[in-house]
């Protein structure tokens, strides 16, 4: 009845614990249960109410300020462009840049990729 995968029978330790519950089962008697009753109107404590609606309300308070975060975060309006950097006060100009030559390439295959 063993279910480790060993493929043995019971143990010697299986069989002692089966006869402990067994005999436990059979010490219990109806006298050792309690009585019937039927249960009672009151399901929950009346403290338990207070807890739960200052645990929602704070939870609801949490929520309404992170909403008022991120909605007051934003700039009101959008930022003013960057300005330019005022050139060197020495009397050089400051040199622009030229474009390089683009010469038109052919497209090649790629070594990687056997070819046709």
């Amino acid at each position: 009845m063993s279910t480790s995968g060993t493929g043995t029978g019971t143990t010697a330790v299986e069989e002692r614990l089966r006869a402990a519950l067994a005999a436990r089962a059979r010490s219990v008697g109806p006298a050792d249960l309690r009585p019937l009753r039927p249960p009672t109107a009151t399901g929950r404590p009346l403290a338990a109410v207070p807890r739960r609606t200052a645990v929602g309300l704070l939870a609801l308070a949490a929520v309404a300020a992170l909403v008022f975060l991120a909605v007051r975060g934003g700039p009101d309006r959008p930022a003013e462009p960057a300005h330019r950097p005022r050139p060197p006060a020495t009397g050089t100009p400051t040199p622009t840049p030229v474009p390089s030559p683009v010469r038109p390439t052919t497209a090649q295959p790629s070594p990687s990729v056997p070819g046709p």
